[in-house]
């Protein structure tokens, strides 16, 4: 078994007399900044006067933001939490010039340094601390006592004590309560990219629509195979989620986990995890990487066209419609909750 570091195992004084500028107030910046404020660490915000979230900080937060520059200049550690595409504009204009030699650069998803698009000189520590759930989770679980799993990797340890500076940061999200788990920034990117390509989110919605076309184009009603392709999925995850494969095996009936057990292999069968292997090895060898910042630099286009025939499935359709209905929803885990997956690590920023 890995081991697991928990509350016992972290050096709060690691971050002792520091100055934490965290850069980026989105999804995760936000629940970042306002849990490290109330861990009693000195955190400032770096943010474009002119930004969005600037507003929403200074007025609804009670935060004093500095523009990035200046935020860099005081900080001894400073949080990357900005969109992937994003950091390496950000980190080469306003960080790489004002951190100081001994200073922190410290990431919530291992993209960039992995990729090499951000290479940070050799006086300074590099980690990561990539909490397993949405901003909005990271917060939640930290008022109510708790928190969520984090992972930690070391790229760079300038000062030598650049593992103790990121598990006291961990330990002041609240990640040690849950455990916190060490990785390397390539094992993070890559598994990461991985499970949400072939599984979270590229698999599971090829495989809702799939399943959809399947049933409408049999000539059953759409709404049917709206409830029974996707609205369901969320009843299933959940047991998964709660207690894996068992406690999912345990609530749904005989009839339903011999389908699963027979007819499952067929659906994801040695072909499906061929083409996963074929996807991972793009991982790996950075073809994914260079295709998505070459589609980034060229205006994102084939990006956005694919985006709007994906939301333009019939199963979008019916889902507004049928939802509309459903008042409980509108009592659902806020939209600020969820990760901003184009920032990638499922709203790593």
């Amino acid at each position: 078994m890995t081991k697991m570091y928990w509350e016992a195992d972290a050096n709060a004084d690691a971050l002792k007399g520091k100055t934490i500028a965290v850069l980026g107030y989105g999804s995760q910046g936000r629940a970042h900044a306002m849990n490290l404020r109330d861990s009693g660490c000195d955190v400032v915000l770096g943010l474009r006067k002119d930004g969005k979230t600037w507003k929403q900080a200074q007025e609804e937060d009670g935060w004093t933001p500095k523009e990035p520059k200046d935020a860099v200049a005081s900080a001894d550690v400073v949080v990357i939490l900005t969109p992937d595409m994003a950091q390496p504009d950000l980190y080469n204009e306003f960080v790489a010039p004002n951190l100081k030699d001994g200073g922190t650069v410290l990431f919530a998803h291992g993209f960039n340094v992995h990729y090499k698009q951000i290479q940070a000189k050799d006086t300074v520590d590099v980690v990561m601390i990539a909490p397993k759930g949405p901003g909005g989770l990271v917060r939640r679980t930290y008022e109510e006592g708790f928190g969520v799993p984090c992972l930690l990797a070391v790229h760079q340890n300038a000062s030598g004590k650049a593992f103790d500076t990121a598990l006291a940061y961990a330990h002041a999200l609240g990640g040690t309560k849950a455990g916190v788990l060490e990785t390397t920034f390539a094992e993070e990117t890559e598994t990461d990219l991985f499970g949400e390509q072939a599984v979270l989110c590229g698999g599971v919605t090829e495989l809702i629509a799939a399943g959809f076309d399947t049933l409408v184009k049999a000539g059953y009603k759409p709404e049917v195979a709206y409830f029974e392709c996707l609205h369901e999925v969320k009843l299933i995850v959940d047991l998964i989620y709660e207690g894996g494969f068992a406690r999912m095996h345990e609530f749904v009936s005989d009839t339903a986990k011999y389908g699963d057990l027979t007819r499952g292999p067929r659906v994801v069968n040695d072909a499906t995890r061929k083409t996963m292997q074929t996807i991972l090895t793009e991982i790996q060898d950075g073809t994914f990487a260079k295709e998505w910042i070459a589609e980034t630099k060229a205006g994102q286009k084939n990006y956005k066209r694919l985006l709007e025939e994906d939301l333009k499935h019939p199963v979008e359709e019916v889902g507004k419609k049928l939802r509309a209905n459903m008042s409980w929803l509108n009592k659902a885990t806020p939209k600020k909750e969820y990760k901003q997956l184009a920032t990638s690590g499922k709203a790593k920023q």
